[in-house]
């Protein structure tokens, strides 16, 4: 009797199984061994001593000096410790340009801010933006050699991070106006550091001419 009771569970239990698909081979399952993954990568192969360097170093191989530090000199009166342009490296001229300032901590005013957490002081980062507007201005047709490119207003100034030594500061100027005959230029301008905004400035006037 209980014979019989099994074999009746055991058919009705049958009838509830899938059918095996036609024409598809059955495979027995894999299981992985222990320490064994799906699908292995071959381990990449550590840098050379020096590849380090040319591959960081290599970021800015497509960035064209346009003037170095010398000739920037040559058109700006501005002499260490105050000469806050390095270079210039997109220019069009009486137009924009771009240029760099190399942040580092043997500046002097890091001496006082602040000694113990230096900061690149909001007015300086405003005065290489001007500094890079005079280059771009001094160079336009019709200017003096000798005339000298002076501040006359600022506003809409905003500061967004700080700028530390180590810093590149990636600095922007753009003309707006340019009055000729009475030697006053507006600009607006922005500096940035890796890619986030530093500075910005809405609208800077400067007066451009011979001073007694």
């Amino acid at each position: 009797m209980k014979l019989a009771i099994l074999t009746a569970l055991l058919g009705t239990a049958a009838a509830f199984l899938p059918a095996p698909l036609s024409g598809v081979p059955h495979r027995a399952p894999t299981f992985l061994r222990e320490g064994e993954d799906a699908a292995e990568e071959p381990a990449a192969e550590p840098e050379a001593f020096g590849d380090a360097s040319k591959r960081i170093s290599g970021l800015t191989s497509g960035v064209e000096t346009i003037f170095t530090s010398e000739e920037i000199s040559r058109v700006l009166p501005h002499r260490y410790p105050f000469l806050l342009v390095d270079k210039v490296v997109e220019y069009e001229a009486g137009k924009k340009a771009v240029g760099i300032k190399c942040v580092t901590v043997n500046e002097p005013q890091f001496t006082g801010h602040f000694p113990d957490k230096p900061i690149m002081p909001g007015v300086l980062q405003v005065e290489a933006l001007a500094q890079l507007c005079g280059v771009m201005c001094l160079r336009m047709e019709g200017i003096d050699p000798e005339a000298l490119f002076l501040f006359a207003g600022v506003d809409g100034v905003k500061w967004k991070r700080p700028v530390v030594p180590g810093d590149t500061l990636v600095m922007e100027v753009e003309l707006k106006k340019w009055n000729a005959r009475f030697g006053l230029a507006k600009a607006s301008a922005i500096a940035t550091v890796d890619g986030e905004v530093a500075c910005e400035v809405k609208q800077m006037t400067f007066a451009v001419g011979k001073f007694d």
